[in-house]
């Protein structure tokens, strides 16, 4: 998709500014628009929410269900509202790679892999999370299947062939899986009803569907009408088109992220970063729910941990995902937090000492975006502003405000040490209180401010 790079503008209204679009992007204009009254309404709980992506495999030396459970209190305690639990479903052994081969190569969708233990667990955990108050959804794999998944014997029709009529990955380097023809209408019955076995078997809250841009559009709308009939679900997309939000609740900011990284390369700007906010804002519908994060399974395990790809930065970058409009998501061990790459295709266990150095950083956060109005993503009635300040190439400074609400955010994003500056725009006044440190501060008439590097403030009148 051809995207366009606005100018950003530092009084600029973020979700009320007026983009006139150009001759070629008007088809884009009348896709927003329709995306706006596709039927489909989010859940009333995903605009406050965050979400904590789950690693079964990884996320202790059992790598079960069972030895997941025991940290629920613990999450709760944290502010983590959605457990978002990677495909748990057995993998396939053809053409595995490594060891323990993909996650996302999956040999049925309805079975449980025996290495994390049984259904029964899993509607246990499921249970607990409940009670608890999580959410809870399943990541879902349309696109591809195992060489040796069920279907490849009793549904063969199913597949895509190559020109000697065999079996084919959707892409040269996907060795491991094979690709699903969705010419065929069969398949979507099928899948529809694999996905359907979760919600009535485990009462699960939603999916996070993977790289759902390879799967049509309308498959995804008939999936979706048919089984938001049998429990209202939360639907994560992983992609980044704008008019999958005809379906999907949420999407991912890939891009944003990217620029986080180039950011601490010293390869962009804060101008850089604005320019994909204000790109967002002008391709996706107002109430479109984007996921914010730094770090993910796909980052950590093949780019490394958030400080190999973002420094001295990366908390400040975790305060900036968690605040500005959308939904803030951590990657299991963030709150250690871990520094280690987790191997993708065999067991490494994070290495968890006891010791939570970041659990009350994110404790903060999740409550603040999980209670304050202001900090609602998708809400037409919250207004995000940039503002003006007097170091606009180090510092990044915006306001939320719904009615009276208002939260506060300021980040150094440079190194320099005691740096001194104002903040100059007139949509900052009032008496605030400093989220973290709880200190009272008058911004009425004084906004003038000293960060340390990389220091991040975060305030709520």
């Amino acid at each position: 998709m051809r995207y366009c790079l606005l100018a950003f503008s530092f009084s600029v209204l973020l979700g009320s500014c007026k983009l006139m679009p150009k001759k070629d992007e008007k088809s884009n204009s009348k896709n927003k628009t329709s995306m706006m009254t596709n039927g489909f309404k989010p859940v009333e709980w995903a605009q406050a929410t965050n979400i904590y992506e789950v690693n079964i495999r990884q996320y202790s030396p059992q790598g079960t269900f069972n030895a997941f459970t025991a940290s629920l209190p613990r999450l709760k305690e944290m502010g983590v509202q959605t457990l978002w639990f990677m495909p748990i479903y057995p993998i396939g052994r053809q053409n595995r790679k490594g060891g323990l081969g993909s996650y996302y190569s999956i040999q049925d969708y309805t079975a449980i892999s025996p290495d994390y233990g049984t259904i029964e667990d899993f509607k246990s955990l499921v249970k607990q999370a409940h009670e608890l108050g999580f959410k809870v959804i399943l990541d879902w794999v349309a696109n591809h299947t195992s060489w040796d998944h069920v279907w490849t014997q009793s549904h063969p029709q199913y597949y895509t062939r190559d020109s000697a009529g065999g079996f084919q990955p959707p892409f040269a380097d996907w060795a491991d899986v094979i690709d699903l023809d969705f010419n065929n209408k069969d398949l979507w019955k099928a899948m529809i009803n694999a996905m359907s076995f979760w919600v009535k078997e485990t009462d699960i809250d939603g999916f996070r569907c993977d790289m759902a841009h390879l799967v049509p559009l309308e498959f995804w709308k008939q999936a979706r009408a048919e089984l938001d009939q049998q429990k209202p679900l939360f639907w994560l997309a992983e992609t980044e088109e704008p008019h999958y939000h005809e379906v999907f609740d949420a999407s991912y900011t890939w891009e944003f992220l990217h620029k986080m990284e180039a950011f601490w390369r010293q390869e962009t700007t804060i101008a850089g970063l604005d320019s994909v906010l204000v790109k967002y804002d002008s391709l996706f519908p107002k109430q479109a729910l984007r996921l914010y994060f730094t770090s993910n399974h796909d980052e950590n395990s093949h780019s490394g941990s958030e400080y190999e790809r973002m420094g001295e930065a990366a908390r400040a970058f975790a305060v900036l995902c968690a605040t500005w409009n959308g939904i803030p998501l951590l990657y299991n061990g963030q709150e250690l937090p871990n520094k280690k790459r987790l191997a993708f295709f065999e067991r490494d266990p994070i290495d968890w000492s006891g010791k939570y150095d970041l659990h009350d950083f994110y404790k903060i956060l999740l409550n603040l975006h999980s209670s304050h109005p202001a900090l609602r993503a998708g809400d037409s009635t919250v207004q995000t502003i940039r503002l003006r300040t007097t170091e606009e190439t180090k510092v990044f400074a915006f306001l939320r405000r719904k009615a009276d609400r208002q939260v506060l955010v300021v980040l150094n994003l440079s190194g320099e040490k005691d740096l001194h500056f104002d903040i100059t725009d007139e949509n900052l006044s009032g008496l605030f209180r400093n989220s973290f440190s709880g200190a009272a501060n008058d911004f009425t008439s004084a906004r003038s401010f000293e960060m340390q590097p990389w220091e991040y403030l975060v305030y709520e009148k």
